[in-house]
């Protein structure tokens, strides 16, 4: 008898959850995140050190590749940010997508100089473009230590105050969060989301830290504290708070602890 193996495909978590392709630049990210995923894999895979992340380096093959239209949004960036040194390459790769009719989803941690040229460049194609901007935290000390060369949380919300202003989509990504009060993020972004509003716990701390962080105490310290704010019981305490709230979406971290339902294709999930 002839024995069949069928492959049952996995749910979409991490990037996938929010777009169904992603483009990226450059290697290396000048925010230096202590958490970063994308900055522990490349160290993982001798593509840069702990120290050389923080300096990043441009894929010039994807700065002149060419775009058509994709099935489904397009996430930008996902392994680094847009800044100040980066953001004509951005700006010309993301207009190249966009003119091929792409949706486009520009995810970043955003400065207020950036975000203002973004909106004044792009808004031919404002109606394809939504803004999810990164905010784990209002506590300006713990964005500083795990984001260290990041912007603070008042420039950040100015940057969503911009693009609300400017009629472009709005989303907020709470994930990872930064302290044991989302609340307080999620009271003072709700005015100027359209979109949706992001949580999700801090993920593989355990494993980053020691190669993101090398010989770094203070961080494994610092991460400790933090995993222990996001228990099972904290998590399905948020859920209850937010569960009606339509501005209120889970990554997958807070889905499997809750034990909701798991979108089926990649970018679902919006």
């Amino acid at each position: 008898m002839k024995i069949v193996t069928v492959q049952i495909a996995r749910p979409p978590t991490g990037t996938q959850e929010w777009a169904a392709s992603n483009v990226n630049i450059q290697n290396g990210c000048e925010h230096d995140c202590r958490y970063c995923y994308a900055k522990t894999m490349a160290i993982r895979f001798k593509r840069a050190t702990a120290a050389s992340w923080g300096q990043p380096r441009f894929r010039q093959h994807d700065l002149d590749r060419s775009f058509t239209k994709r099935a489904g949004r397009i996430m930008f960036p996902t392994a680094h940010d847009i800044t100040a040194r980066n953001l004509d390459e951005c700006l010309l790769v993301m207009t190249r997508m966009l003119a091929a009719g792409n949706d486009l989803l520009i995810v970043s941690k955003p400065w207020l100089a950036c975000v203002t040229r973004l909106c004044a460049e792009l808004d031919p194609y404002r109606s394809q473009i939504v803004f999810r901007f990164s905010i784990g935290s209002t506590d300006e000390a713990a964005l500083s230590y795990w984001e260290p060369d990041a912007p603070s949380f008042a420039e950040r919300l100015a940057c969503l105050k911009t693009a609300h202003l400017r009629d472009f989509q709005t989303s907020v990504s709470g994930e990872p969060m930064l302290d044991g009060n989302p609340d307080a993020m999620i009271a003072a972004v709700r005015t100027y989301v359209t979109d949706s509003i992001w949580l999700g716990k801090i993920n593989r701390l355990r494993q980053i830290l020691p190669l993101n962080c090398p010989r770094d105490s203070e961080a494994v310290r610092r991460g400790e504290a933090l995993v222990a704010l996001q228990s099972d019981k904290d998590i399905r305490a948020l859920h209850a708070r937010y569960r009606r709230d339509p501005l209120i979406k889970w990554k997958d971290s807070i889905k499997a602890v809750i034990g909701l339902g798991r979108p089926a294709s990649a970018g679902l999930d919006l």
